[in-house]
């Protein structure tokens, strides 16, 4: 969605680089660039000044002017102030002393609330919490239905004692819910409000009369983030009409230019405190202001990557596989295939290395990444016995056409991937020995060229006098060790440092021990 905006603010700042030190000239430059990368991104204007007046304030501080490397600096703050623009710091859920904690959801039709709703109720529960959903929306058209369809997806109970369409009382459906979560022990209830096209007196007084009706917590306000600059007198018209604790976004992954996220927060002075990022009920979470402007800027979002791996990989089977590269044990194609299918579940691999920090100038490549590729090498490994998985090298070239033939592809290809195969077990092996690097299992400080001088053995030179150094002294008679530390010197002292007869090494006390 900010790919647009990101490609303009990286241009600017790359031509910053060169310069040691910005003049108001370049200063005057930069905010104009970025006062067009913001105004083409469809951020609100009143935004786009108070953003650009705080940014050239601060360039043309002392903080700046007194850098090492004033480009930097400018990053930084552009940084720093986008962070402030999105609401600052995280914003949690508020949660009721007493459950059920009453969530309501408001916002035009369109918008995407049901499905949000579905969304909502899903992270909840993998958070700990057992919601219900309330199907409030009595006049969409199979609201009601698509509703109950979400919710069953989503795992988790749906209040639906009206049909809808047209049909029922929304105000008496979200009061009966709250008498009904407390029965059924529900500690949270979101509530799925009817909608309009645009803003609309009947719809505002709805609302207004459910928010009256059961007292919400949070009132969410759900906004698609790809009608632009209407985002902005939307989210007005609903703060004056209903009133709302936090912004929620969906749709960040439409092509649209995503301008509606940077003026929301601002206008109404109320927090984004979710993301909806696809269609799937997983593309979902919370909203993290410093996160998107390290995306915006192309400076990555590990973080996400992190918690999204931790999240998909199961700790038992990432120790099992650890384990078994560092006991130097046959990494397999099963071994191969399992990994592959926990990646996949993280989404989709242009997404992953997207979070990954100066991706925004690989686009184009990513773009051309198709995550059927993974779909393709899952088939033909599957199409393998389990004696071929374990040992690729029986595959001759009788079984490679049985193979082609069995997962759709060319013979080509499955040599193309038994090939890499042995290349990736080969580096596997490499790891699990240390490659001779201090510190990694197996390694013992040697490089290649020291390990194999190693195996050369001691060259005896054809001299007596010469050979005779390289020999071993006789080994003496064993003498008993002495305890304690000095006898870790196998009884053995310098000449002249002899112990006394009877002295017991072990016996000695330092000051201060007892």
């Amino acid at each position: 969605m900010f790919e647009t905006l990101s490609d303009r603010l990286t241009s600017v700042f790359s031509s910053l680089r060169s310069k040691g030190r910005l003049s108001d000239a370049d200063i005057d430059a930069t905010t104009r660039e970025i006062r067009i990368a913001l105004l083409e991104a469809d951020v609100a204007l009143p935004v786009v000044k108070a953003f650009v007046a705080q940014v050239k304030e601060r360039a043309r501080g002392a903080e700046v002017s007194q850098a090492l490397n004033p480009a930097q600096q400018v990053v930084k703050i552009v940084n720093e102030e986008l962070i402030e623009i999105l609401g600052g710091e995280t914003r949690r859920l508020r949660y009721a002393k007493t459950p059920p904690t009453v969530i309501m959801l408001a916002g035009l039709q369109g918008a995407g609330k049901t499905t949000l709703a579905g969304k909502l109720a899903k992270w909840l529960r993998e958070q700990g919490h057992v919601p219900m959903l309330v199907a409030a929306d009595l006049q969409r058209p199979n609201a009601v239905q698509q509703l109950q369809v979400v919710g069953e997806r989503a795992q988790v109970a749906v209040y639906a004692p009206e049909p809808g369409n047209g049909v029922g009382d929304p105000i008496g459906v979200a009061r009966g819910s709250i008498d009904e979560a407390k029965r059924q022990q529900y500690d949270i209830v979101i509530i799925d409000t009817a909608g309009r096209l645009g803003i609309d007196q009947e719809m505002m007084r709805q609302a207004a009369d459910i928010r009256d009706a059961v007292s919400p917590d949070e009132v969410l306000f759900v906004v698609d983030a790809m009608i632009g600059q209407d985002a902005v007198s939307t989210a007005q018209a609903f703060m004056d009409g209903v009133g709302f604790d936090g912004v929620v976004l969906t749709k960040l992954d439409g092509d649209a230019r995503g301008g509606a996220a940077l003026s929301v927060r601002h206008i109404t002075g109320r927090p984004i405190m979710f993301a909806s990022t696809g269609e799937k009920l997983e593309d979902f979470d919370a909203f993290h202001p410093d996160r998107m402007a390290s995306r915006i800027l192309d400076m990555g979002d590990i973080l996400t990557l992190i918690e999204q791996a931790q999240k998909t990989f199961d700790e038992d089977q990432a120790a099992k596989m650890a384990g078994k590269l560092t006991s130097g044990e046959s990494f397999t194609l099963e071994d191969f295939l399992e990994q592959m299918m926990m990646v996949q579940k993280m989404g989709p691999i242009k997404n992953l290395l997207g979070m990954m920090p100066g991706m925004g100038q690989m686009r184009d490549q990513l773009d051309s990444i198709d995550d059927r590729d993974l779909d393709r090498i899952a088939a033909i490994i599957r199409s393998m016995t389990p004696a071929e998985r374990q040992d690729p090298k029986i595959i001759n070239g009788s079984r490679r056409a049985r193979i082609a033939g069995g997962s759709g592809v060319t013979v080509t290809a499955v040599s193309n991937l038994v090939t890499r195969f042995f290349e990736a077990q080969k580096m596997m092996k490499r790891m699990a020995g240390g490659m001779g690097i201090p510190g990694m299992p197996g390694g013992k400080g040697k490089g290649v060229k020291a390990q194999k001088k190693a195996k050369k053995g001691r060259r005896v030179s054809g001299d007596p006098r010469k050979a005779a150094l390289g020999k071993p002294a006789p080994e003496a008679p064993a003498e008993p060790k002495q305890g304690g530390v000095l006898g870790n010197l196998g009884g053995k002292l310098p000449p002249g440092m002899d112990l006394p007869p009877g002295f017991d090494p072990s016996k000695l006390r330092l000051p201060g021990q007892k």
